[in-house]
């Protein structure tokens, strides 16, 4: 079915508002590996936004405010709405003014209570050693740079190419790893193929190589088609590619497709996070994700409950859940709730419809902070 205007700049918006839903959940409820005191601390089944008990991480803010992940999205959300468009020296002058004179390079301290280790280390190569952007990304193989570039997915979501590139671009500002890059350029191409009105299920990863094979998007193809091997032309792949294999796309394939699949069950849902992993790494986090946006594809509340009553890494994957979840329903479908509960959430919602407004191709007012 085509997607029209209106359903690109609603479920642009719902992804977007999503995220940030997302984030604000796990504010509470951050980093509890041990799921017992998770249980002693915030109840058997965590239905909302949580305040941090003391000594916790995040402790000082309140239920319903982001943390420094939501911050450095809104950030970015704030100068795509000001240039109308993504402007990468915009940017990374917002995080010069705004962000790093508020960072010290401690771990439990700047914007949000906690700053986390790409920030940290690009605070540390721009500040103190006074290195240019494009100089200060690091090796931390985390899901950081993905908690911001499902903004810039969403925004170019109608031309893959360009989503995926300036996604790609804006996550090397902080992250060098190629094969992290490679997970968090994938998320990217999965969110803005959401947008378009594709689905989340197990042919997800083959319809994003059919993509690559029409040189749309910036992996390579070794194989033909139904992964027969290679022709001798195209035994190399892509020497242009940036990145080692295209099996971060395929990856998605599998994991949504584990969901959707009447043999495989996960019984409570909550429990995929325990099956791929609790740590903070973007191989633990995108599985898990992409489990629970395919499973609860069409139920927002579900999908990121069950993200934060996983524990661990529990905000991340919440904020790359609600990002996906979001982008399948459109923002009407997020529970007002949610929206009501949001520190600033009537100007988080604005924010979201413009930058959906401006995804759909339309021209919008200056909303931005």
């Amino acid at each position: 079915m085509r997607s029209t205007n209106r359903d690109i700049a609603n479920r642009a918006a719902g992804a977007v508002l999503g995220g940030f839903v997302g984030e604000a959940l796990g504010v509470g409820t951050h980093w509890y590996y041990d799921l017992a005191e998770l249980r002693r601390d915030h109840g058997e089944w965590v239905s909302g936004y949580t305040t941090p008990l003391p000594g916790r991480y995040h402790d000082g803010l309140v239920a319903g405010q982001l943390s420094q992940a939501g911050i450095i999205a809104a950030h970015l959300l704030d100068t795509i709405l000001e240039c109308g468009g993504y402007d990468e020296a915009a940017f990374t002058a917002r995080l010069d003014q705004k962000l790093f004179p508020a960072v010290d390079g401690v771990p439990v301290h700047g914007p949000g209570g906690y700053t986390s280790q790409s920030i940290r280390q690009a605070w540390r190569r721009r500040v103190v050693d006074g290195r240019p952007w494009g100089e200060v990304a690091g090796h931390a193989d985390t899901t950081e740079a993905a908690e911001r570039i499902f903004v810039l997915a969403v925004l170019y979501a109608a031309d893959p190419t360009r989503a995926a590139q300036t996604s790609r671009d804006n996550a090397r500002l902080t992250q060098n790893d190629t094969t992290i890059v490679a997970m968090t350029t994938a998320f990217a191409c999965v969110a803005a193929a959401l947008v378009r009105g594709d689905t989340l299920d197990g042919g997800t990863g083959r319809r994003l190589l059919d993509l690559v094979k029409r040189g749309r998007l910036p992996f390579h193809a070794i194989t033909s088609d139904g992964s027969r091997p290679p022709s001798g032309e195209n035994a190399e792949g892509d020497i242009g590619a940036n990145f080692p294999s295209p099996d971060a796309l395929i990856g998605v394939g599998a994991a949504a497709g584990a969901a959707l699949d009447p043999a495989i069950r996960i019984e409570p849902a909550w429990k995929v996070a325990q099956v791929y992993g609790l740590p903070c790494a973007a191989y633990f986090q995108f599985p898990t994700a992409y489990y629970l946006a395919a499973r609860f594809s069409q139920d927002f509340e579900a999908a990121v409950l069950n993200a934060i009553n996983g524990g661990g890494q529990n905000q991340a994957r919440a904020m790359l859940t609600g990002a996906l979840v979001g982008a399948q329903v459109g923002i009407d479908r997020i529970p007002r709730r949610f929206i009501d509960g949001l520190e600033r959430g009537a100007e988080l919602e604005a924010k979201a419809r413009s930058l959906g407004a401006l995804a759909a191709g339309e021209k919008v007012g200056d909303v931005a902070a």
